[in-house]
C-alpha cells in the first residue's frame, strides 16, 4: 500500500485578497503584482522547486469599490493558466470557473486544450458563484436561486465530463500510409438534453495524457458538501481548529463513501497563511504585525458585506446590536457563510463591531511558530486526518520563502511529503486514478470465437 503523503497548494493573491486589503504597500510585493505575469512565473516556479502539487488561481466577475485590491485588477484565470503552462514543467495548474456563467461546451473545450498545453496538468474548481450581483455582467435580470445554481453546476459537469469523454483510445489513427486520420466509429456524440442545456457534441480536442481536469470544489452548506462529495476529485475548504479539520474531513469523506465512492479518492485542502519566524514568539509577532497592517477596521466594515450580497454595514452604528436583518440580503449569495456570522453574532449578543472583530481574529492561523512548530502541528493536523494537504495562501512573499526554505524540508525529513515529483500529471502526483473514457472497451479476448 502506498505511504499516505501530504500535498501542497499554493494561492496566491497578489496585491491582497479578503482581510488584506493594504499588502499592496509591502515593498517585496510589486503594485501591479495581480497582473503582473514575471512576477507571477517567479512565484510559482518557487513553489513547483519545492515541490508543491498545484497552484490555485482563485476569481469572481463582480467587483465594488470596496473590493479587495487583487479582485480589482487580476488576470483571468485560464489565460493566466496558460502562460504559467508553457512556464512551468510540473505544478499542477488549477483555476476557479463558474458552472452559473459559462456554458459547458466552450468551457470543457478551454480546459481541454489547458490540459493537453499543461501535458495533463490542469484543474477546475467548480463555483455556482456567491456574487449576486455577477448576473448584472452577464446580461440576467437576478442571479441564479441557491437550488437551481446547484442543479445547474451539477448538469453542468456531468456535460464537460461527457464531452471530455467523446474520444476513445485509438480514435486518431493518423496513419500516414494508408491515409486514415480518424476512425469515426471511436469518436460519440453526447446528444445531451437536460433542464439547462442542449449539446449535441463530439467535442473537438482530444483526452489528455490524465484523461480529463482534476475537479476540485469548494462549498460548506449541506447541498455544497453533498455537490463535493459527488463529483469532486480535490476539495477546497477551511478550518479554523483541528477539531473543525476533523469534523468536516469525517463528514465529506463520509458522504462519498455513501455515495458508492472511495473516500481516499477525494483530497481535501483547507487553505492558511502561515507565519514562521526564528522563535514561536517572533512567529506571533509577525502575525501580529501583519494582521494590524493589512486591514483598518473600517477597510475590514466595507469588505463585511461581501456574503451578505455586498449589503453595505457602514450605514450602521457600529455599536449597536448586529442587524440580524442583513442576512435577507445574503439569500442569492454566500449565504450559509453569512448565517453562520448571524447566528453567532445574535446568539452571544454581538454588536456589529464586536461581529467585525471576530471576523477579522477568525483569519489568524493555527501555524505559527518556528520551522519546527509549524512543520509539527502541519504533522499533528495530517496524521490526525483534519486534512490531506495545505493550500498555503502567499500573503507575504518573505513568509512564503522561509516556509518553502525551512518547513517544507523538515517535512520532507519526517517523510510526510516528497522530495521529487511522482509523476508527469496532476492526477498522479495527487494519488488519484486516470479517469478512462465513458466509452472504453474492453480489450479483445483472445478465445473469442
Amino acid at each position: 500500500m502506498t505511504k499516505r503523503q501530504l500535498k501542497l497548494g499554493l494561492v496566491p493573491t497578489g496585491v491582497g485578497g479578503p482581510g488584506d486589503s493594504n499588502r499592496w504597500l509591502d515593498t517585496d510585493i510589486p503594485v501591479d503584482a495581480s497582473v503582473n505575469i514575471d512576477w507571477t512565473i517567479d512565484i510559482v516556479r518557487q513553489a513547483e522547486a519545492a515541490k508543491f502539487d498545484l497552484v490555485f488561481i482563485v476569481d469572481s466577475q463582480f467587483i465594488t469599490p470596496h473590493s479587495p485590491p487583487h479582485y480589482l485588477n487580476r488576470l483571468e484565470p485560464l489565460t493566466l493558466l496558460s502562460a504559467l503552462a508553457v512556464a512551468t514543467k510540473h505544478i499542477g495548474l488549477v483555476g476557479t470557473f463558474t458552472t452559473s456563467y459559462n456554458d459547458p461546451f466552450g468551457l470543457a473545450r478551454r480546459l481541454a486544450s489547458l490540459d493537453l498545453i499543461s501535458k495533463g496538468r490542469a484543474g477546475w474548481n467548480v463555483v455556482t458563484s456567491g456574487d449576486a450581483g455577477t448576473a448584472s455582467n452577464f446580461s440576467l435580470p437576478e442571479h441564479f436561486d441557491y437550488d437551481t445554481r446547484y442543479r445547474r453546476a451539477v448538469e453542468f459537469l456531468d456535460v464537460a465530463r461527457g464531452l471530455w469523454s467523446s474520444w476513445e483510445e485509438g480514435a486518431l489513427v493518423r496513419d500516414r500510409a494508408t491515409g486514415q486520420f480518424l476512425d469515426p466509429d471511436r469518436l460519440h456524440r453526447l446528444d445531451h438534453r437536460g433542464e439547462f442545456f442542449q449539446v449535441a457534441g463530439p467535442l473537438n480536442i482530444q483526452r489528455s495524457p490524465q484523461g480529463e481536469p482534476v475537479i476540485f470544489q469548494a462549498g460548506d452548506s449541506d447541498q455544497g458538501r453533498d455537490l463535493g462529495a459527488n463529483i469532486a476529485d480535490a476539495i477546497f475548504t477551511h478550518a479554523a481548529t483541528i477539531e473543525q479539520g476533523q469534523s468536516f474531513y469525517a463528514d465529506l469523506k463520509g458522504r462519498a463513501a455513501r455515495l458508492g465512492r472511495n473516500p481516499d479518492e477525494i483530497v481535501i485542502l483547507p487553505g492558511f497563511f502561515l507565519y514562521v519566524g526564528d522563535t514561536d514568539a517572533e512567529a506571533q509577532d509577525i502575525q501580529r504585525r501583519y494582521r494590524e497592517l493589512d486591514q483598518s477596521f473600517d477597510q475590514a466594515l466595507a469588505e463585511f458585506g461581501r456574503p451578505f450580497g455586498w449589503h453595505d454595514f457602514r450605514r450602521y452604528d457600529p455599536d449597536a446590536p448586529f442587524p440580524a436583518e442583513a442576512l435577507e440580503a445574503a439569500k442569492s449569495s454566500f449565504y450559509t457563510h453569512a448565517k453562520r456570522i448571524t447566528d453567532e453574532a445574535v446568539a452571544q449578543g454581538w454588536t456589529l463591531r464586536q461581529a467585525v472583530e471576530k471576523a477579522r481574529a477568525g483569519r489568524g492561523s493555527p501555524f505559527v511558530g518556528s520551522p519546527e512548530t509549524v512543520a509539527n502541528e502541519i504533522q499533528r493536523w495530517f496524521e490526525g486526518r483534519a486534512l490531506d494537504g495545505l493550500n498555503v495562501h502567499l500573503g507575504h512573499p518573505e513568509q512564503f520563502t522561509r516556509f518553502t526554505s525551512q518547513v517544507v524540508p523538515i517535512l520532507q525529513e519526517r517523510g510526510l511529503f516528497r522530495t521529487d515529483y511522482e509523476g508527469a500529471t496532476l492526477r498522479a502526483n495527487l494519488g488519484l486514478p486516470i479517469l478512462a473514457s465513458r466509452h472504453r472497451r474492453e480489450p479483445a479476448r483472445l478465445d473469442a470465437a
